[in-house]
Order: structure tokens, then C-alpha cells, then sequence
């Protein structure tokens, strides 16, 4: 499934995307953004693999963007200028959509990504930033154990400390690599740093998560793949 994002000063631009974007079933488009500054920041917390960019914008150009995103970012430039489209191939872009483009060549834009993503070698993230109180932490996955709900916050439980920022388990979810499991509403554990597994709990050493009845089986058997 590709992940998408949609960037472009004008709503009812986003309007023909998301109507698009639901026609396509390998893509999941996460969010639209009328500034871009918001779209960049969201960005921090949330890669994704493609981004619909709009060129002309008041506060930053799609020109100028492009060469702020995460880097092997796939980018569709979308405008209602063709004088940019030499400007966008030169920044590597995967495709260029004139205004107003329709459902059979978004798709066709969508499978270039869909085959460039399925050429290149997977490769999980290592890290992610998150924010605290005393500002953006980053965490190693390698050396987290658990994330643990706590009402509006998450913790993350290293083997040495924990950091605690406030968002969801839903959202901390979709920015872990695949190794990490969910095994109550309120936990996600990585299994690779799983010493012991019982039947109502995983053991980190000093550490323990619960395992709810409803995921008991689907843990046990994602333990035994390994």
C-alpha cells in the first residue's frame, strides 16, 4: 500500500485528489494540507512515499518544498502551468500532472510510483523523533522495548529510560517498523527484544507487557515466525 499526502493551496484542488485518490486501491492518501509549512511538519513524525505538490503556492513553492521532504520521497508535481514541468523533472520528480488532470492519469502517476517503490529494496526505519516537553527526542527502535497508552500520551520504554509524548498508540502504530506487535489496546512490544513469552505477558528482563485475550494468538504466532 502506498502512503500519500496531498499539498496544494487550493481546497477544491485537494477536492479532485481525495475523489482520486479513493479510486485508487494501492494507495492510501493519510492527509491534505492547504499550507505547506503544516504539510512539511507533518512530514517530521509521518513519512510517507508519495507526495501530490502543487508548484505555485503563496508562502513556499512546491519547487522549493521538494527539496525540503525526506529524502527518497516520491514526488507527482500537480500545476496548471506546463512552464515548470522541465524545472520539476530536473529535482527527480516521478511524474508532472497539468491542471486539470483527470482519473486515468492519476492512476497512471500512481502506478509509476507503485513500480518504482516495488524495484527498490525494503528497508525499515531505524529511528523516529517525537515530541516532548523538552523538545523533539529521538528514539532508537533498536533499544525500545515497548510503547505503553496512557491516556493522551505514549511512553516509550527503553531498557534505560522512557520518554512520554503526547499523541496516540493508533498513531505511534503506523510509525513503528513491522517488528512490533500489538498484544493489549494499551501496548505495542518489539518482539525482536522479547526474552520470555507466557502466555498472559512478554518479559524484557525487568520488564513485562501484558497480552490480552484478544490478541493472545495472533502474539504467539507472530513469536514462533521467529
Amino acid at each position: 500500500m502506498i502512503k500519500a499526502i496531498a499539498i496544494d493551496d487550493e481546497s477544491l484542488a485537494l477536492e479532485v485528489i481525495k475523489s482520486h485518490a479513493s479510486r485508487v486501491p494501492f494507495l492510501t492518501l493519510e492527509s491534505t494540507f492547504t499550507d505547506a509549512v503544516l504539510g512539511l511538519e507533518f512530514l517530521k513524525n509521518n513519512p510517507v512515499d508519495l507526495i501530490f505538490l502543487d508548484i505555485n503556492m503563496p508562502d513556499i513553492s512546491g519547487i522549493d518544498l521538494a527539496a525540503l521532504v525526506p529524502k527518497n520521497t516520491l514526488i507527482v508535481f500537480t500545476t496548471a502551468y506546463s512552464d515548470y514541468a522541465v524545472k520539476g523533472f530536473e529535482l527527480d520528480a516521478l511524474d508532472y500532472l497539468l491542471k486539470p488532470f483527470n482519473l486515468s492519469r492519476f492512476i497512471k502517476a500512481c502506478q509509476k510510483a507503485q513500480e518504482w517503490i516495488s524495484l527498490q529494496p525494503s528497508q525499515e526505519p531505524v529511528s523516529i523523533f517525537v515530541k516532548t516537553s523538552q523538545g523533539q527526542v529521538r528514539v532508537d527502535f533498536s533499544e525500545l522495548l515497548y510503547c505503553e497508552a496512557q491516556g493522551n500520551y505514549v511512553t516509550f520504554q527503553l531498557e534505560q529510560e522512557k520518554i512520554l509524548s503526547r499523541m496516540t498508540l493508533s498513531e505511534t502504530e503506523k510509525l513503528l517498523p513491522s517488528y512490533f506487535i500489538r498484544t493489549h489496546r494499551s501496548f505495542l512490544a518489539n518482539k525482536n527484544q522479547v526474552k520470555v513469552a507466557e502466555r498472559h505477558q512478554l518479559r524484557f528482563g525487568n520488564f513485562w507487557v501484558p497480552i490480552s485475550s484478544s490478541y493472545l494468538e495472533e502474539v504467539m504466532e507472530k513469536i514462533k515466525l521467529d
